[in-house]
């Protein structure tokens, strides 16, 4: 396996290790984000939801676009680069915020530059390879993304452990030197970018391609239409993570241990990432997929019912292994349905897929929460994600299905 991961492109370990440093930016925020927005400017489990939830809505549709203007030009670095760098401008200024409306606001701009960078980036790294080794190039990047996870939070944590003055609560002047810090690896992430990612030698042109490239499904095979609704519901499922560090936090877990727990959970993702690209250019991608949203529901349930600091950790490791199984695999699924001069457009459809229920998938967990309980919320979570892991397996034929009966 690891003999495989050498033979990758340049591009490819090119990309990932600007989502490396890009997470580990994005990442010594993150995990402190809920507690910030509840502890320091009072805000409720829904608003929570409503921030999360519009900002990845907005991130979600803008990849749509991303990639349709991607095919289009046939050229997608300035796409990646231009993501990143409106999000790591912007991301720093969480230091300053005084008001939920304020991180509303910085979050949704940092999204956009998510939403523009994504589909392309993605469809750079499908390009790159063989469609032999694209579970192990995608498996690859989403290791490298959750090893900058897991850096950042360990940053974070060794900035509270030697500096905040109260290391299980933290003020608002300590939220405001994290915060800041953030911007050291994203500059670092926008000059790799910037300086050495190439675009691929040959350069489709839709007008060289005998095709008409339309923003819409036409043209698209069934299976890849069955797919996106598919995931849809299971987005549904999948609200915002900020629901599971508050879960964690109700039940003991502390300030100060809350970037361990974060940094954990991406180690998990990264050995399961490394291990599931590779299952899945053995075994198959829809087999992996069900796997992993099967294990994701089985994770919700068990967070409707954790009532320690010990079961928050044990589920937070288990499930880091859903993303392994699934997460690099559903792309590699999506470029195995579709044809190579489709890639852009196909993966912006497929995070359209995302954006149509991500929002309504955090409020639902939000208003859940504050209506019926964290119980309630999370049970209800657990049998969507559940509910959509078997329509996977009863609705989509991929090619190597549909050529055996052919």
């Amino acid at each position: 396996m690891w003999r495989r991961y050498r033979r990758l492109p340049r591009n490819v370990f090119t990309i990932g290790l600007v989502s490396l440093l890009n997470d580990a930016s994005s990442e010594i925020i993150y995990p402190l984000l809920p507690l910030f927005l509840t502890l320091v400017l009072g805000a409720s489990p829904k608003v929570i939801g409503i921030i999360e939830g519009a900002a990845e809505s907005i991130s979600s549709l803008l990849k749509l676009f991303a990639g349709y203007f991607s095919d289009r030009r046939g050229r997608r670095k300035g796409f990646v680069v231009f993501g990143y760098a409106v999000a790591n401008a912007v991301r720093p200024l969480l230091a300053f915020a005084t008001s939920w409306y304020q991180v509303l606001a910085i979050r949704l701009t940092d999204r956009v530059g998510k939403g523009v960078r994504t589909a392309p980036r993605d469809a750079l790294i499908a390009d790159a390879v063989r469609p032999e080794e694209r579970g192990i190039a995608f498996g690859f990047h989403r290791a490298m993304d959750h090893a900058g996870a897991m850096i950042g939070p360990l940053i974070g944590f060794l900035f509270i452990y030697f500096f905040a003055a109260d290391r299980n609560r933290l003020t608002a002047h300590d939220y405001t030197k994290i915060f800041l810090l953030a911007s050291v690896p994203a500059l670092a992430a926008v000059l790799v970018a910037a300086i050495f990612l190439r675009e691929r030698e040959e350069k489709p042109q839709a007008h060289t391609l005998g095709i008409s490239l339309r923003l819409s499904l036409t043209g698209f095979d069934s299976n890849f239409k069955k797919f996106l609704v598919v995931v849809a519901l299971f987005t549904l499922s999948n609200s915002s993570d900020a629901f599971l560090i508050k879960r964690a936090s109700d039940v003991g877990v502390s300030a100060l241990s809350i970037p361990l727990l974060w940094a954990a959970l991406h180690a998990s993702k990264v050995l399961s990432s490394l291990v599931g690209g590779d299952l899945s250019d053995r075994l198959g991608r829809k087999t992996m997929i069900a796997a992993g949203w099967f294990l994701y529901a089985a994770v919700y349930t068990g967070f409707a019912f954790v009532s320690s600091a010990g079961e928050a950790w044990m589920l937070f490791l288990i499930y880091g292994i859903y993303f392994g199984l699934a997460e690099g695999t559903e792309k590699a699924l999506v470029a195995d349905l579709v044809r190579p001069e489709q890639r852009g457009t196909a993966f912006g459809l497929y995070n359209l897929a995302f954006s149509v229920t991500v929002l309504p998938a955090s409020l639902l967990m939000g208003f859940i929460w504050d209506w019926r309980g964290a119980t309630t919320a999370f049970i209800l979570s657990g049998c969507l994600g559940a509910s959509a892991a078997l329509l996977l397996l009863t609705l989509v034929r991929t090619r190597t299905e549909q050529s055996a009966t052919s």
